[in-house]
């Protein structure tokens, strides 16, 4: 954008919004340039703080008169590139949209603004007996969340965000505010539109508010750590409680080297072997029975002992070292950056697709550690490269295609839950096929005729 373009629509933007919603300085606009991923940043040229879905609408109409590209950015913490400005423009940074607006415990709902947090939600909910299940481990935004279709370490009892998103506030790229539905918990009216922007990364709409389903927290709650000797052994494991319809509230893979890289940044002293962390949920008499079934389970696949944390401190201690898996990771090779990708396959696949990428990271002479929430067929290897050493990056790169690849062939997909921002695109023909991304075009350009609602994002 030229500078006098620019001046223009920042007067433009102060007008709108004030000074103090506002932002053009450098260090500002490096902030927004990059999420947590290895993908290159690109500056935005200003950066907006709305505090209302009144002021997004602001925001929107000038891009939309100006032809200026629109960036949402919530948290910062997606993986592929989705908040990354490629083309410049405007910023719009929801973390002043911050309200819990309402909470229903009778309809076990929640209506909260985009710029909420994961744990600023948590803290509101938990003291009403109640909890919203969707947890990705970073500190993202719900807003975010939805944009990306986050998921976590309880999908595999409660659901992505797509199961637990029962309507969403939009500013479409005309200026118009969209409410997707109802509060009701099922409808046939008409075009689902909610899962229409469940997961479209910011390029069909600014999601300022959404309505969430929310649980009651169990009776009873109780977690476990349990060592495998193979790989193949622990998430057979898992496939035959998967099976069986045991429902297991949480189970998450960590092998050897990320259990190394946790006990060690977490002060645990657990085996370094391929281990699951597992939680139950239910009433006590549930929660024994589910535990005892597993653990039978896992003892035919060679397991050792369950060690038990059933105090909410200890399981706290246990699911903060869990979340801190790319830290912990990180430490290995100090002065590493981390290049993360997940897949996902169908649960009979996930034991052979694990096992190939491990043998594969292996063979390269790569530090990898490899996390999963297993029962849902996604897992995620955070290759740990050396920044000054390009070739290595290359290396990492197309053996991260060669995993994607993979478990697009065995009928899974190229991400389960990190989204696919511009550092998956090239996968989607692969994935969905030539007509099903030329619908998708389709749909961009009738909800977005001019492109720009986060361009370079999504297709390829």
């Amino acid at each position: 954008m030229s500078t006098v373009a620019l001046d223009h629509v920042v007067a433009q933007l102060v007008d709108a919004l004030g000074p103090e919603h506002v932002a053009s300085t450098e260090a500002v606009r490096a902030q927004h340039a990059v999420g947590e991923s290895y993908h290159h940043a690109g500056l935005p040229d200003v950066v907006v703080f709305p505090g209302s879905t009144e002021e997004a609408v602001a925001v929107v109409d000038i891009c939309r008169e100006q032809r200026v590209p629109l960036v949402p950015f919530g948290a910062g913490t997606s993986l592929e590139g989705q908040v990354v400005p490629l083309q410049g423009g405007v910023c719009l940074d929801t973390s002043r949209l911050d309200r819990i607006l309402r909470l229903s415990i009778e309809d076990l709902d929640v209506t909260v603004e985009a710029g909420v947090t994961r744990k600023q939600l948590d803290a509101r909910l938990r003291p009403e007996g109640v909890f919203f299940p969707v947890d990705p481990g970073a500190d993202a935004s719900i807003g975010g969340m939805v944009a990306t279709g986050a998921s976590g370490t309880t999908t595999v009892r409660y659901g992505a965000m797509r199961d637990n998103v029962l309507s969403l506030t939009v500013v479409t790229p005309d200026g118009h505010v969209v409410r997707t539905r109802s509060r009701a918990r099922k409808s046939s009216a008409g075009y689902d539109l909610t899962h229409l922007f469940v997961a479209s990364e910011g390029t069909l709409g600014v999601v300022t508010e959404a309505t969430l389903r929310i649980y009651p927290t169990p009776e009873a709650i109780s977690s476990a750590v349990c060592a495998f000797p193979s790989l193949d052994a622990a998430v057979t494991c898992v496939i035959q409680a998967i099976q069986l319809g045991i429902p297991v509230a949480r189970i998450e893979l960590l092998d050897d080297v990320q259990m190394d890289a946790v006990n060690r940044r977490a002060g645990l002293h657990y085996p370094v072997a391929h281990t699951l962390f597992l939680e139950f949920h239910g009433s006590t008499a549930e929660v024994a029975a589910q535990a005892e079934e597993v653990a039978a389970l896992a003892r035919e696949n060679g397991s050792g002992e369950f060690s038990w944390a059933t105090s909410e401190d200890e399981r706290r201690t246990l699911w903060s070292a869990r979340h801190q898996a790319y830290e912990a990771s990180l430490a290995l090779r100090p002065g590493s950056k981390g290049y993360i990708t997940d897949v996902c396959v169908p649960i009979s696949e996930l034991a052979q697709s694990i096992t190939e990428a491990r043998a594969e990271i292996d063979a390269a002479g790569l530090v990898a550690p490899i996390v999963g929430h297993v029962g849902d067929g996604n897992f995620h290897v955070c290759f740990l490269v050396d920044p000054d050493r390009p070739q290595e990056l290359d290396e990492v790169r197309a053996l991260a295609e060669r995993i994607a690849e993979r478990a697009i062939a065995v009928g899974g997909t190229c991400t389960g839950e990190h989204g696919v921002g511009y550092g998956k695109s090239k996968f989607l023909p692969l994935e969905h096929g030539d007509e099903g991304v030329e619908l998708m075009r389709r749909l961009k350009a009738a909800l977005d005729p001019d492109g720009i609602f986060n361009p370079g994002k999504i297709l390829p």
